[in-house]
Formats: C-alpha cells, sequence, structure tokens
C-alpha cells in the first residue's frame, strides 16, 4: 500500500495509477486521507463500490431493514418465490415454448 499527498499524485498520477494495481494508493492532504485509488478488476467491482456510495441505495436499504425490524417484511423464501414469479411474467416465451403450448406470436397478443 502507497501513502502519497495529492501533489504528488497529481504530479506522477500515471505512476500511480501503475502503482494502485498492485495495491491501494491512500491519497492525502495535509497527511490526512482525502482518497484512494483502487484497482478496478471487473465491471462488477465498480457496480458494487458505486453502489455502496448510492445515498439513495442506502436510504432504500435502511428502510427495508426498518420495516424487518417492525415485523413487516417477508420471509427469504417467499422473497424468492415473487422473483421468480414476476421474472417468468416479464420473459418472453421462446418460439420453441409458444409452439409446446400451442400459442402462436399473433394468437399471444
Amino acid at each position: 500500500m502507497n501513502i502519497a499527498s495529492q501533489h504528488e499524485v497529481a504530479a506522477n498520477f500515471a505512476d500511480y495509477l501503475k502503482a494502485s494495481q498492485k495495491g491501494p494508493v491512500i491519497v492525502t492532504d495535509n497527511g490526512e486521507p482525502v482518497a484512494v485509488l483502487l484497482k478496478a478488476t471487473e465491471k462488477d467491482d465498480l457496480e458494487r463500490l458505486l453502489m455502496g456510495h448510492s445515498e439513495k441505495l442506502q436510504a432504500i436499504l435502511d428502510a427495508a431493514r426498518q420495516r424487518f425490524k417492525e415485523g413487516r417484511g417477508i420471509p427469504h423464501d417467499a422473497f424468492w418465490e415473487q422473483v421468480a414469479a414476476q421474472t417468468a411474467k416479464q420473459r418472453p416465451m421462446s418460439k420453441r415454448t409458444r409452439a409446446k403450448n400451442g400459442r402462436s406470436k399473433r394468437g399471444s397478443e
């Protein structure tokens, strides 16, 4: 792990970007940490990082935790059953499935 001032990072950004591939680079201002350069290995890593810092998502999760604490949640299995049912409704039938069920594309409209 490297620690560098924001002035050092600005002056040698390419070097510190390369260093971030080996481990986090802590960026400081007047000796206090203000940022971190991290290696993003996959798109999912970046999405998780951004979601973890989303105020809107955190508010949704906090509200859900509160509802659950108040006994207004649903059991784990029931949740996934609802997800599966909703997904099945949204997924259009393939030609093979329509033929198997005796439904043509025109007949299903």
